[in-house]
């Protein structure tokens, strides 16, 4: 029955179905997972970066991991280069209010914002929906610190604890165990590194196939975006019992 009703998203199936947007959900099912955890001193972001061979020169900047704006970062699982047109709009968009009003867009909006364009690619004939699921992580004065997840559908949600990407519901039932409400940001980052250590497709966990950031308020009250470097995620893997220490070379 799908195959008469899928070669387009303006199409609805007669159970109500979009099967294009659906497909669409299913390729960030391959993509290299991201999660995300809200604790009570900030939010924290962790994503599996796929490192198809060795010979790939590893990226200096980010791969999983974008700044939006100063109070807001995010998360990506899909295709990348769906998730950089989007980025770069939602960026704008940041910079858009942060100039009309003089201050810092609230998280929620900038996500809606975004939503809005998602939306219209499953709406209008000959385009295709964008096939990255993200993971925002913010702070504003309103509500604190917000967890939001968003599909290629352009569907959002306000989020505890959320997972994407490869094995994003054996993820997600480990945080529904696990996640306590009143964890801290280093509660949140141990959290992180169990679930994604048991989710991931390969046996051990190195600062190579990694990516950790943080959002948090400095003790001037301002936000800040931090991302670990290698070093510290190594260091931050051994305390957590993660993974095993590199062994000495004499």
């Amino acid at each position: 029955m799908s195959r008469r009703y899928d070669s387009r998203t303006t199409i609805f199936s007669p159970e109500g179905r979009l099967y294009q947007v659906e497909y669409a959900m299913e390729a960030i099912g391959n993509a290299g997972s991201a999660i995300g955890i809200l604790s009570k001193d900030g939010v924290v972001l962790i994503g599996e970066k796929k490192v198809t061979t060795k010979l790939l020169q590893t990226s200096t900047s980010s791969e999983k991991m974008y700044k939006i704006d100063d109070h807001v970062a995010c998360a990506v699982a899909g295709i990348m280069s769906d998730a950089n047109i989007l980025i770069n709009t939602a960026r704008v968009q940041a910079q858009r209010y942060t100039f009309m009003y003089q201050e810092p867009m609230p998280v929620e909006q900038l996500v809606q914002s975004l939503c809005d364009t998602k939306q219209g690619y499953t709406q209008f004939g000959g385009l295709r929906p964008f096939g990255v699921s993200f993971l925002f992580a913010g702070w504003d004065k309103n509500h604190g610190f917000q967890l939001y997840m968003s599909d290629p559908s352009g569907n959002y949600g306000g989020w505890k604890a959320a997972a994407v990407g490869a094995n994003n519901q054996a993820a997600q039932s480990i945080l529904k165990q696990d996640y306590k409400d009143d964890a801290t940001r280093e509660e949140a980052v141990e959290l992180a590194l169990k679930v994604l250590s048991k989710t991931m497709d390969s046996t051990s966990l190195t600062s190579e196939k990694l990516e950790l950031a943080e959002v948090f308020l400095t003790p001037s009250g301002s936000v800040k975006y931090h991302v670990h470097s290698p070093d510290s995620l190594t260091k931050l893997l051994v305390k957590h019992g993660v993974t095993q220490p590199a062994a000495e070379s004499s």
